[in-house]
């Protein structure tokens, strides 16, 4: 069997979004004749914990750890924060429209000193830990899976020093993430971040993303072909059966929403339909799970909305599944900002597996409700469309009241993490 090194910072017990793509891809990749071996911090500061995601590490694999220094504790101690309060890595978290005077030193600091990110101490040390590594453990192959963007230029050293083929796996752009314009970069910085960037897209074997609008426009970098592997659902995830539909009109959305996702014509479109039937506003429930950004608390608030709202900081993922398959909609709105053709947001997947109604909130064009509309899954409403989202929305709520809402996503086993698997399998035979 082949050998790949999966070079990521997310791992359990982390949790979130990061860590989600290649737990699931290791789950599988061994049935197509690759062993992972797993490279990932020791002592990560990690925004999320979740010790339930060791239940699909499998008891076979190799995980290496090397030590890794993050300035988060310095960032606390500047910005006034508790020595346990969890940080997002792009500094782009809750408040992010009218941030302190401190906290905007911070985000120049992220953006202009912490160059690719706030791991890039981990570099140095973690090509000279892996080459000494791997002339001792020889593997076929490297693939490293960003943000954080350092674990490409680790990937990079250890090529450079060994020449093993290289995979770069971008979860999220570099320079075209919907936070890059927040930085508040200097022309040095800017240059720098895209210099690295090319470095990596051209100096990789393979570069592959998780959006056919996103390959297009890194391709313009790497100036070839940009491979698409989307991020998946994991069936084991969805398998039980034995989940009852909520008794009220459950509008669910699991995950960090922030300024970016916050949907005021969703929130204005149950306002007006709240006001104009009782019993709709009685049986509405608008379900949060997970970190909210506070410019969704004050729309909630301006609409009157706070008495339907059910909100959980944290659920551990396989729970986070039964919330979705027992909601009457789904809620995916997709960030609205510069590259939002190409968002894809993990949570489409698992909504498809949920197996539920799913509102997107975001442009027809975009590769998200492409996806939903092909898969006829859900409906796709645009930021502004007061109009057609109340329609959209009374809909279901009359199928609701019918106890016929439901929906039969259609030709989604191309995006089973065992599928994924597959597909990963044959690009690593390819290089």
């Amino acid at each position: 069997m082949k050998k790949v090194l999966i070079i990521t910072y997310y791992w359990p017990p982390g949790g979130g979004a990061g860590v989600y793509r290649w737990l699931k891809m290791t789950k599988y990749l061994h049935q197509f004749g690759w062993e992972p071996i797993i490279y990932t911090a020791q002592n990560a500061d990690y925004p999320v914990i979740d010790e339930t995601l060791f239940e699909d590490v499998r008891k076979d694999i190799t995980v290496i750890k090397h030590k890794i220094f993050e300035p988060y504790n310095l960032y606390r101690i500047f910005t006034g924060r508790k020595k346990s309060e969890k940080i997002h890595s792009g500094l782009m978290d809750e408040g992010s429209s009218k941030i302190s005077f401190t906290k905007k030193i911070a985000v120049w600091i992220r953006g202009n000193i912490f160059i690719p990110d706030a791991r890039k101490f981990w570099i140095k040390p973690s090509v000279k830990y892996l080459v000494k590594y791997l002339k001792e453990n020889p593997v076929d192959a490297i693939v490293s899976t960003g943000p954080p963007h350092t674990t490409h230029l680790i990937a990079k050293g250890v090529k450079k020093k060994l020449n093993i083929k290289w995979i770069a796996d971008f979860r999220d752009p570099w320079t075209q993430i919907d936070f890059y314009d927040q930085l508040m970069l200097s022309k040095y910085a800017d240059t720098k971040h895209k210099r690295l960037e090319k470095d990596v897209m051209q100096f990789a074997d393979k570069v592959v993303t998780v959006s056919e609008s996103w390959a297009s426009e890194m391709e313009k970098v790497r100036g070839k072909k940009v491979d698409v592997i989307t991020n998946g659902f994991d069936a084991s995830d969805y398998a039980n059966t034995n989940v009852e539909l909520d008794t009220k009109f459950s509008i669910c959305h699991s995950g960090m929403m922030n300024a970016d996702r916050n949907v005021d014509a969703l929130w204005r479109s149950l306002y007006e339909l709240s006001k104009e039937n009782a019993q709709f506003k009685n049986d509405l429930l608008i379900r949060l799970i997970g970190k909210n950004d506070t410019t969704v608390y004050n729309s909630l608030e301006k609409f009157e909305l706070k008495n339907n709202l059910e909100l959980i900081d944290y659920l551990p993922h396989k729970e986070v599944a039964i919330k979705q398959k027992q909601s009457a909609v789904n809620l995916l709105p997709i960030n609205n900002t510069p590259n939002l053709i190409g968002i894809i947001p993990g949570k489409l997947f698992e909504y498809l597996a949920a197996a539920r109604p799913v509102l997107v909130i975001g442009p027809k064009e975009g590769d998200s409700a492409k996806i939903i509309l092909d898969a006829q899954a859900g409906y796709v409403c645009d930021y502004e469309n007061i109009k057609v989202c109340k329609e959209i929305i009374l809909k279901m709520y009359s199928e609701f009241k019918a106890e016929t809402l439901k929906v039969n996503p259609q030709n989604i086993e191309k995006y089973s993490r065992e599928n994924l698997a597959g597909k990963y399998a044959g690009l690593l035979n390819s290089i």
